[in-house]
């Protein structure tokens, strides 16, 4: 099992966040019908936590499957250090500690009353940094993915055999 390149997992990173688009849509269309809220900054901290904990269902449910959808396009797989895949309890560790992404920016620009464009830019900044760190790391891995003993490796669903093709063509 092969570690994939820095650039492919952030091309990966990247496809991940596009497909969240969706995720989000459909999570805040259902939080503001259900609370019946009619104004954006009504219930934003509420919504704020009801995305959390729905990124958090999405995210350690297909984790402990293996792939999220963006994986499975980008041939990459979460696993444990042995190769195995992780349980619920360590992708939700995993979950937790991925956060280290997106939350010291967050915190610094909320600190420092930064406009949006140059929290952008510091977000921006950071998830460049904080993914060439991973450089450092021995395995080449991210650190949080490290710390939650979790690994990336480039895997592709091994080919049907001809038998179960046959099975499936006479299903048909």
């Amino acid at each position: 099992m092969s570690v994939p390149s820095l650039p492919r997992r952030m091309a990966c990173w990247v496809y991940e966040g596009l497909l969240m688009f969706g995720v989000v849509f459909i999570a805040g269309y259902l939080f503001s019908t259900l609370s019946q809220t009619r104004n954006a900054l009504d219930n934003r901290h509420a919504l704020q936590a009801f995305l959390f904990v729905v990124f958090g269902i999405y995210f350690v449910w297909f984790w402990a499957k293996g792939q999220t959808l963006a994986m499975k396009t980008w041939d990459i797989r979460v696993v444990d250090k042995s190769g195995a895949p992780i349980t619920q309890k360590r992708a939700l560790l995993r979950y937790v500690l991925s956060w280290i992404w997106f939350l010291p920016p967050l915190g610094i620009s909320w600190f420092l009353g930064l406009p949006g464009t140059e929290a952008a830019v510091l977000a921006l900044g950071w998830v460049g940094v904080w993914a060439v760190l991973a450089r450092f790391q021995a395995q080449k891995q991210f650190w949080h993915d490290a710390w939650a003993g979790t690994q990336l490796v480039t895997w592709t669903a091994p080919e049907r055999s001809r038998k179960s093709r046959r099975k499936t063509e006479k299903a048909a």
